[in-house]
């Protein structure tokens, strides 16, 4: 290393030293110690950007590695590595990574993947482009039609038009959550091409406005033709999806009813080939402070709180992880003076101080109701929620039970019903915070 390359390094690990209170240098054992805590610290994503020459692009193994930039030129062996550091699966919304070229490599990839597979290893190894994926394609190794995006969008849009909570026949349930799980990915697919970015910002300007609309092509670097292009796709409206979303969620958890109350029997619907895509509706979440800051912007301009709550119901039925707090927070809208309220962050204040004494008092109703072990029930409820779910294993739920005998017909009808009624307790209350 010359004199100009250490002095830079130097003055790196002194930067990182400082940021995260270690005490690194560039001597043999001091660079090693920096490497692996470096490689620790990407890992659990406390570093966000990092950039390299060389290390790091190969035998670094980080799952949540989404995004790599190269500016070099890479043949063979070298490329396939480094190509390789983002390509591990993270979950169901990182089935992929992302590699961004400053130089053309389209070639140097093709000769690497030929020489390592074979000339078909193309075809399974590459993704195909963004108008493959709206318009619909032919797998090359398989055979297989694959829809486009906008054929899957026809289809929801013509066979389950608003309101989609209508649909009330089993075969048409499994229809709409079959074509919408369809949706979600390749809609997940397409979140990575900057088009589509482009095609849903579209969405939430004033195409009336000449101003706006040359601001939003000066920003996404459109021609009047790019813009007449994106003009020319439609998109379900954000509401609608909203309704889609929420019907799907509903018709998951009648699924789940339905078997953990052994009434497949009952049903001549094979749902065995639905596969209910959970994950890619948590990486599409809205969280709970977006929704109560909603609330604050939706009674400046209407003052309407029939007209709030059934726009405050839509989005939390089309969330998976707040749906259960539907009551919660409709009674927080009902119980309280929202013009009293001054701002957001106030609103986000008053909901939880609402909830939390909604939480000692429903403790303490779901306590006395069922006869509990109460010290022993509060520190069960809390352990709960703090690990945000109910857990029937172990002694911990047994030792709140009303004194019976494990022998008496009733006892395991009780524990079923007493831990159904906490799980929905936690689901409901669960980051709200507070004591029991």
């Amino acid at each position: 290393m010359n004199s100009s390359a250490k002095e830079f390094l130097n003055a790196a690990i002194a930067d990182y030293n400082a940021l995260f209170k270690t005490s690194f240098s560039v001597d043999s054992n001091g660079f090693q110690n920096y490497y692996r805590d470096l490689a620790k610290r990407v890992k659990s994503r406390d570093i966000d950007l990092l950039i390299v020459v060389g290390m790091f692009l190969t035998g670094f193994d980080a799952p949540v590695l989404n995004t790599l930039f190269v500016d070099k030129n890479l043949r063979y062996h070298g490329l396939i590595q480094a190509f390789s550091r983002t390509n591990r699966i993270y979950d169901a919304t990182k089935t992929f990574g992302n590699i961004v070229t400053f130089r053309d490599l389209e070639k140097a990839t093709i000769d690497a993947i030929t020489l390592f597979g074979d000339k078909n290893t193309k075809n399974v190894v590459l993704e195909k482009s963004y108008k493959e994926y709206m318009e619909g394609f032919t797998d090359l190794v398989t055979g297989e039609a694959r829809r486009g995006f906008m054929t899957v969008v026809a289809e929801l849009e013509q066979r389950f038009p608003a309101p989609p909570d209508e649909i009330v026949k089993e075969k048409d349930r499994k229809a709409f959550a079959k074509l919408f799980g369809e949706y979600l990915r390749v809609e997940n697919i397409l979140q990575n091409f900057d088009e589509f970015a482009s095609l849903k910002a579209l969405q939430t300007i004033d195409t009336s406005d000449p101003a706006e609309v040359e601001a939003f092509k000066a920003k996404h670097y459109l021609s009047d033709d790019d813009l007449a292009a994106l003009k020319s796709i439609r998109l379900p409206s954000e509401r609608k999806i909203q309704d889609y979303r929420s019907t799907y969620n509903d018709i998951r958890d009648w699924i789940r009813r339905e078997k953990a109350g052994n009434n497949n029997d009952q049903s001549s619907i094979d749902w065995d080939d639905v596969v209910f895509e959970v994950d890619l509706l948590k990486s599409q979440e809205i969280n709970l402070d977006y929704i109560l800051e909603l609330i604050f912007e939706h009674n400046k301009k209407t003052k309407s709180k029939s007209d709030l709550i059934d726009e405050v119901r839509r989005l939390i039925r089309a969330s998976l992880g707040n749906r259960a707090k539907e009551s919660l927070v409709v009674d927080f809208i009902n119980q309280a003076d929202l013009d009293d309220i001054p701002d957001k962050a106030s609103v986000i204040d008053a909901f939880f101080t609402y909830a939390r004494a909604e939480q000692q008092r429903e403790a303490q109703a779901l306590i006395t109701a069922e006869k509990l072990n109460a010290e022993a029930a509060r520190r069960y409820i809390a352990t709960s929620l703090k690990r945000e779910h109910a857990s029937d294993n172990g002694t911990e739920l047994n030792n709140i039970l009303p004194k019976m005998s494990p022998l008496n017909p009733q006892y395991l009808t009780k524990k079923q019903s007493v831990f159904e009624k906490v799980s929905a307790f936690v689901e409901k209350f669960k980051g709200v915070g507070g004591q029991i």
